[in-house]
């Protein structure tokens, strides 16, 4: 996805030395550093307080992380992160097939 999103720092929770962290330590740390989190965690939404995120998270509804899989999602992602979002789950999925 860090191709994809271009303009914008993008880091994995790996590379922040964060993997081991629950969801809500995650969020937490992440909200001190990032203005937005995205993420192929679907059990984000069921996890968290989201009255209470430090920070809006952007859920990319997918089977797998596979760039492939990813890409046709980063147009919306791209148009979410050009804009002020609320402290919610915006849930991000692939858009359904053009009808012919």
């Amino acid at each position: 996805m860090r191709r994809l999103l271009v303009g914008h720092e993008v880091r994995t929770a790996f590379e922040q030395g964060w993997s081991a962290l629950s969801n809500g330590t995650l969020l937490a740390r992440a909200a001190e550093q990032f203005d937005v989190f995205v993420t192929v965690d679907q059990n984000v939404q069921y996890q968290q307080n989201l009255k209470a995120l430090p920070l809006p998270v952007i859920m990319l509804v997918v089977q797998d992380n596979r760039f492939e899989t990813l890409a046709p999602l980063a147009p919306a992602v791209l148009d979410l992160l050009d804009r002020p979002l609320p402290r919610e789950v915006i849930r991000v999925e692939v858009p359904p097939p053009k009808a012919p």
